[in-house]
Parts: C-alpha cells; structure tokens; sequence
C-alpha cells in the first residue's frame, strides 16, 4: 500500500510541476503547449482506447498525458526545471 501512496504523492508533484511550467514567464512556448496538450488529452472524450473499456481506457489517458508532461518538460532548460522542481518539492513538503 506504501507504494501506491509514492505514486500518488509524485502524481501530486508532476501535476504541480505542471502548473509551474504554465505559470512560468520562462518557460518555452513549445513546453506550455506540450503541458496543455497532456490536460487537452486527458479530459477528451476522444482517445486512442475508449473509456468504456475498463482500466485500459484509463490507463491511455494516464500514460499519453504523462509522456505528453514528460516531453514538456524535455523543452525546458535544465536550469529553469531544476528551480522549479525546488519550487514544487517545498510546496508538496509544506502540505
């Protein structure tokens, strides 16, 4: 059950990560495009495998917003994610 807690806990961070990225002045164009594609992707009623299908509907939407997230932040400078993975990590701590 502790590993379930992990993964909801750097669930947490990536999706503050994320609207850090967006609320950024910093943050390349193409990396705030990636990171509104991967929310776009995840609330569309149209996917790759359907809703309908128990888990595996669910499962594309998780992992297509989640390599959609990971490329966004493939475009940011090292440095600028650096301080804002910092930024994000005191905010989770905080709460």
């Amino acid at each position: 059950m502790w590993k379930l807690g992990r993964l909801l806990t750097m669930f947490r961070k990536e999706l503050l990560l994320a609207w850090a990225v967006l609320r950024d002045p910093r943050a390349p164009r193409a990396a705030k495009l990636a990171t509104v594609l991967a929310a776009l992707y995840v609330v569309s009623p149209i996917d790759f495998i359907p809703d309908a299908i128990p888990v595996l509907g669910w499962l594309d939407d998780g992992l297509i917003g989640y390599l959609l997230l990971q490329l966004a932040f493939k475009f940011l400078p090292e440095e600028l994610l650096s301080s804002l993975r910092r930024r994000v990590d005191g905010k989770a701590n905080a709460h």
